[in-house]
């Protein structure tokens, strides 16, 4: 964070070292919402010192990690920068809705999919156990689903359903690039 602040006032000549060495920060420690954070500050810093087309990329990854994590005022203001830089954008359809599961849900049924114990989890998250299991209880909710086997499938399918979704995009990703 404080990288994060040095380059929102540093001068135009040096807060993109800033804003690359709180990225770098963010690996160390995984904090989606503080990450998406910085990302958008940092597109807001290029946009405004007249970097429009640079500015796209951190702003439309922070506007995807709001979206993901429903933080939908943090969204709104990814979404006004990205339109300033000239993008046309609409908004995300989520076919699924309520039944979704927020990060940090899907972070529990993952670890627990593997095998590992309620207290196991809790102790790899730096969560409490309670809390845990009230993750789980909603994830076991939102997918269906009513044990662990049930979970490691419902997991596989989404997955898969990701990754054929995906795919179309790289495959038009790469083939343009590769004709320009």
């Amino acid at each position: 964070m404080v990288e994060r602040c040095a380059g929102l006032v540093a001068p135009d000549v040096e807060f993109d070292l800033h804003f690359e060495r709180a990225l770098v920060l963010h690996q160390q420690r995984p904090m989606p919402f503080e990450r998406a954070r910085t990302e958008l500050c940092w597109g807001e810093r290029q946009r405004r010192a007249g970097e429009r087309r640079r500015s796209r990329e951190p702003l439309s990854h922070a506007l995807e990690t709001f979206e993901d994590l429903r933080a939908a005022p943090w969204a709104e203001r990814a979404r006004s920068e990205l339109k300033a830089t000239g993008v046309t954008l609409q908004r995300r359809s989520d076919p699924a809705g309520s039944n979704r599961l927020t990060v940090q849900e899907l972070r529990v049924a993952r670890v627990i999919a593997v095998g590992a114990t309620v207290r196991e989890a809790a102790a790899e998250l730096f969560l409490s156990p309670k809390t845990i299991e009230a993750h789980l209880t909603r994830a076991y909710r939102k997918l269906g689903v009513r044990n662990r086997a049930e979970l490691v499938r419902a997991l596989a399918r989404d997955d898969d359903s990701r990754r054929r979704a995906a795919a179309p995009s790289l495959t038009r990703v790469r083939g343009s690039a590769a004709s320009g």
